[in-house]
């Protein structure tokens, strides 16, 4: 038998707690994400599964936003967050503290996400690009790896807080084997 938990029975950290808590190694790069909603469901997914940290970049908004809030939920007060108006700048400040840099996107020598393994000694940095065009050619030219989720319909995109969602998740298992 179940039952739906309310509220009171779900156990959920403060602010303060969540601030303390350990985070996985992991750093989201939104660049030019232009939905405010897409942009509050990454802040979100980036909570719920503990990340370090996101970058904001290019005309990706940033909070205090309405419209950001609809969907983080306040997300956006726990995560920790910077703003870059420039990816690459934040793609080389991540490198030079040895992040392994991937950008999510179809690209030539692509690997699987299903294939690609986290390593447990590894710091990463996980690119999601604008809704309409990806993630831009410069700033796959810094990265170490480009990783693809499979995809076997008709169409050959995910929105990007789904994509976002997807790679988080793997991430999260692959440090979390035990």
């Amino acid at each position: 038998m179940f039952r739906k938990l309310n509220v009171e029975e779900i156990i959920r950290l403060s602010v303060d707690e969540f601030q303390k808590v350990e985070k996985l190694p992991v750093t989201i790069i939104l660049d030019n994400v232009r939905s405010l909603h897409n942009v509050g469901s990454v802040f979100r997914t980036a909570d719920a599964c503990c990340l370090e940290e996101i970058f904001l970049c290019g005309i990706t908004a940033t909070p205090p936003s309405a419209e950001i809030h609809k969907s983080a939920l306040g997300a956006e007060f726990s995560m920790k967050w910077q703003y870059f108006e420039d990816a690459k700048e934040a793609i080389l400040k991540l490198k030079e503290n040895n992040y392994r840099i991937l950008s999510v996107e179809q690209t030539q020598n692509s690997i699987m996400l299903n294939d690609y393994k986290v390593s447990e000694n590894q710091k990463y940095a996980l690119i999601f690009g604008n809704e309409v065009h990806g993630v831009q050619q410069n700033l796959i030219d810094l990265c170490d790896h480009c990783i693809e989720i499979p995809q076997f319909g008709t169409k050959h995109s995910l929105n990007v807080s789904v994509a976002a969602g997807i790679v988080v998740w793997e991430f999260w298992k692959g440090f979390n084997k035990s």
